[in-house]
């Protein structure tokens, strides 16, 4: 039978073995992460889930355009995207078109505040980088190009154009 001080030495060697398995198992953890942190850099991204609506987004908001047909504008508009093409336009396509279609822009009316606070929110919970020195720019585009737009009453039906028919019931 082991004496007091035998059994003290083995749990004492055991726990020292413990401890040397856990930090050797640390540092395994810390290499095998660098290591990714090199290969993958700045594109890993630990929520894959967030990734993957990223990518769905941008899959999204990218049409089925060929690449010739990329850079075309028709009557001020910029075909891809559908947002009005004028100077600084690869700012806002940039800004405006990495996350969501150009289209979702153009359905949307707003004051330039209405659009600054519609930024802030997507900054705040959307994951929108800060805009810097292009914010203003983007900002007078969508305060000029899709400002609230008056609508009054629907235009007069021109009675002259329209088709009659008699309706002949049984």
């Amino acid at each position: 039978m082991p004496s007091e001080k035998e059994y003290l030495e083995k749990e004492h060697l055991l726990k020292n073995f413990s401890l040397f398995i856990t930090i050797v198992k640390t540092m395994l953890f810390i290499i095998c992460g660098a290591l990714l942190y090199v290969g993958f850099g700045d594109k890993f991204d630990f929520d894959f889930q967030k990734q993957a609506i990223k990518q769905s987004r941008y899959a999204n908001s990218q049409s089925s355009f060929d690449e010739e047909d990329w850079d075309k504008v028709e009557n001020g508009i910029h075909v891809a995207s559908g947002l009005v093409y004028v100077d600084n336009f690869d700012i806002i396509r940039a800004n405006c078109t990495a996350c969501h279609s150009g289209k979702l822009v153009a359905q949307n009316r707003s004051t330039r505040e209405g659009w600054k606070q519609m930024i802030r929110w997507m900054q705040e919970t959307q994951g929108l980088w800060d805009l810097g020195k292009n914010e203003p720019i983007i900002l007078d585009y969508l305060a000029k190009y899709y400002a609230p737009e008056e609508v009054g009453r629907r235009a007069n039906i021109d009675m002259a154009e329209v088709e009659w028919y008699i309706l002949e019931l049984d």
